[in-house]
């Protein structure tokens, strides 16, 4: 597995549910696709960029992928790159931090404090 956390971008109802449901079963692209598209820390501000431009109180969720188990696929997508894909449901005790996202004063976006180390 490249890397042990990945990280989910929720809008504010994505992740109300997700704190109120203690799961989120995906974002209307994700039960599409038939699974939860995620990000690793590199991949995550394009993934902003391209999904997400223009939108207001995103939230980001760090997600313990070893918690997840076989649940995990690494697929190609965005130019051949590996992306983490959960074919189930994301659940809250999956997820190691969630905030809100901001970013640095170089437009860099800031992870959520405890997904940093």
């Amino acid at each position: 597995m490249p890397d042990r956390i990945a990280y989910k971008v929720l809008t504010a109802d994505q992740r109300a549910i997700l704190e109120r449901d203690g799961r989120f079963a995906g974002a209307p692209v994700d039960l599409a696709d038939g699974y939860i598209h995620m990000s690793t820390a590199d991949q995550l501000g394009e993934t902003v960029a391209k999904h997400f431009a223009g939108q207001t109180g995103l939230a980001i969720a760090a997600v313990d992928l070893q918690a997840l188990g076989d649940a995990v696929k690494w697929e190609p997508s965005r130019g051949g790159q590996l992306f983490p894909h959960l074919y189930g449901v994301l659940t809250r005790d999956a997820v190691v931090a969630c905030g809100p996202l901001e970013r640095d004063a170089a437009g860099a976006i800031r992870l959520p404090a405890a997904a940093r180390a």
